[in-house]
């Protein structure tokens, strides 16, 4: 079993292996520059290390299980959050929140929950019928705003419903899937 640290985001759960012993780095490239005085570490999915402490906000407890994911989609990407802002929506208009950069992350815990054995994870959510709601600053704008993606370009009513409850209902993309798609509801 492995153990890891558990910490909470604005957008879900997120795990970091914890390491409390030598052992468990023996035969890593950890075990060349990490010392005895060093530990506890909590190790990253890039391949990086840090101290690990108690007292970091973000911090919650510490979990042990063999588990991948360590813990479920919905609390590492929380779903149907009220306050969601980015992230992906199934077809039955389903959020789960992820930050600005985590929608390539969170396609592969997704796809592989909803499309086990799928080999491109996001081009798997896409095709099936999910959403893709990223954030549209090009760098200039002075306000972030919220751009909906669809790669069939098709929308479902449950999914129109939830953008409209969502306030992204007068997107110009939005828009234009609706007018598409609003016959085949």
């Amino acid at each position: 079993m492995k153990k890891y640290a558990v910490y909470k985001s604005d957008t879900g759960y997120y795990c970091r292996e914890y390491v409390e012993t030598m052992e468990q780095i023996a035969g890593t490239a950890f075990e060349h520059f990490v010392t005895e005085e060093k530990l506890p570490i909590i190790i990253d999915s890039g391949g990086g290390y840090s101290e690990f402490s108690e007292k970091d906000y973000r911090f919650v407890k510490i979990i042990e299980t063999d588990k991948e994911p360590p813990l479920p989609v919905e609390k590492m990407y929380f779903k149907n959050k009220k306050d969601f802002k980015l992230g992906w929506m199934s077809p039955d208009g389903d959020t789960y929140s992820c930050d600005y950069t985590g929608h390539t992350k969170a396609a592969k815990y997704l796809a592989a929950k909803f499309f086990p054995g799928s080999k491109l994870p996001e081009r798997a959510l896409g095709k099936g019928g999910w959403l893709k709601i990223i954030d549209s600053w090009n760098g200039t704008e002075r306000e972030h705003s919220q751009f909906v993606y669809s790669l069939s370009g098709k929308i479902t009513k449950r999914q129109a419903d939830r953008l409209f409850d969502l306030g992204l209902y007068n997107n110009t993309e939005v828009r234009e899937m609706i007018k598409e798609c609003e016959n085949d509801w």
